[in-house]
């Protein structure tokens, strides 16, 4: 069994202000490339993507993640937000966000939250099957009647070969 590991990190003290419209659509988490990532030693947050194109930060594509391989993928994610006037907070895993696959956009694990007493700060966990040619993304939405500012997040996959599926 081989295990394959990306793990991505957005903080807005190194990487600039990321913005979620109140739109009643959820959007892309984005995450910087390079030497902003805690690690992505097996290339599943390459520039250049598998289908070819290239992408830049702070791009939507730069919220992929391209499973290395085929096999059990265990999603994380953790998601802190500036305090504003919402009352829900959404947040949600999803198959091929920017329809740039033969798959259909496929969401899971969405989660709508109300605000904690204290920072707004949510985690996550999720386990699904994953394909190299199926990219996975975090999206997020909210309910503020304004913009507001992701603070910090996290996006992980561990992916787990040798599983068979059923």
């Amino acid at each position: 069994m081989s295990l394959y590991i990306c793990s991505l990190i957005y903080d807005e003290d190194s990487n600039g202000r990321q913005r979620i419209p109140d739109d009643d659509a959820y959007h892309v988490v984005r995450f910087p490339y390079g030497t902003h990532e805690s690690s992505d030693v097996h290339n599943m947050h390459p520039f250049t993507q598998p289908d070819g194109k290239t992408s830049s930060y702070p791009d939507a594509r730069s919220g992929l993640i391209w499973p290395a391989a085929e096999g059990w993928g265990v999603l994380d994610a953790m998601v802190q937000w500036e305090a504003g006037p919402y009352t829900e907070l959404r947040d949600q895993f999803v198959r091929d966000p920017l329809s740039l696959t033969e798959s259909p956009l496929d969401t899971t694990a969405t989660d709508h939250r109300r605000p904690s007493p204290g920072m707004q700060c949510f985690t996550k966990q999720h386990s699904l099957f994953v394909h190299p040619s199926t990219p996975l993304a975090l999206r997020v939405a909210h309910n503020a009647g304004r913009s507001l500012r992701l603070v910090h997040a996290q996006f992980k996959l561990a992916v787990h070969t040798d599983v068979h599926q059923g």
